[in-house]
């Protein structure tokens, strides 16, 4: 696996440099410091994997990433970063790298994301995919009345029918005190101030409480 280096700080692509060559069937063949230097030497060397810094003193490596894939179309891209932005990885997959690593990654990251572009895949640091995946869990969760457990609910659907807390653990054959607990619990999930707006809410989601 022939591989270019493009980053502007000379101690990190050393470091880089170093960390690489120790691998097996790994040979660092050029190191670029600037856009423009990274497409001469990917015209030169033609690598297999180009790993490609973000921040680059002449352009962003994301504008660099579309001429680097038209020029060198079978060679892979990962990307490197200080940051894990979202807006930044899905930019950068959309210009087709194939991986995106974030600088204070473990060694063993490195090497993942370069084993993970050479046979086609993509890999993505687990800060990034983290961050990447949470507004799609988010979004799956319920909230509000939804969201609160099923002894919850119907603590909250027999408040709404006029139902004392002393009535609902007579019931439900538990403590007052147990009653007590759920309400408050319920109040800071439903963003309830006072115990008057539980109520209300309460009573206007019967139907959903049924």
């Amino acid at each position: 696996m022939r591989v270019l280096i493009v980053d502007d700080h000379t101690l990190v692509r050393a470091g880089i440099g170093r960390l690489l060559q120790a691998l097996p069937d790994v040979d660092v063949v050029a190191e670029a410091c600037n856009g423009q230097q990274a497409l001469d030497m990917a015209a030169i060397h033609r690598p297999d994997l180009i790993l490609l810094d973000l921040s680059l003193p002449d352009r962003s490596g994301l504008d660099l990433l579309p001429l680097l894939r038209e020029s060198l179309p079978q060679t892979r891209v990962v990307i490197m970063s200080m940051h894990n932005d979202p807006t930044q990885v899905r930019v950068a997959l959309d210009r087709g790298c194939a991986g995106f690593v974030v600088k204070e990654a473990a060694p063993m990251e490195l090497e993942l994301a370069l084993r993970a572009a050479a046979d086609g895949q993509v890999f993505l640091s687990p800060q990034v995919s983290s961050k990447m995946l949470a507004p799609m869990l988010n979004s799956q969760r319920p909230t509000g009345v939804a969201a609160l457990s099923p002894r919850q609910r119907e603590i909250l659907r027999q408040l709404g029918s006029g139902m004392s807390s002393k009535e609902i653990a007579a019931q439900l054959g538990i403590s007052v005190k147990t009653v007590e607990t759920h309400r408050a619990r319920m109040m800071e999930s439903l963003g309830c101030r006072r115990a008057n707006d539980l109520l209300l809410l309460a009573a206007r989601h019967q139907n959903e409480l049924a």
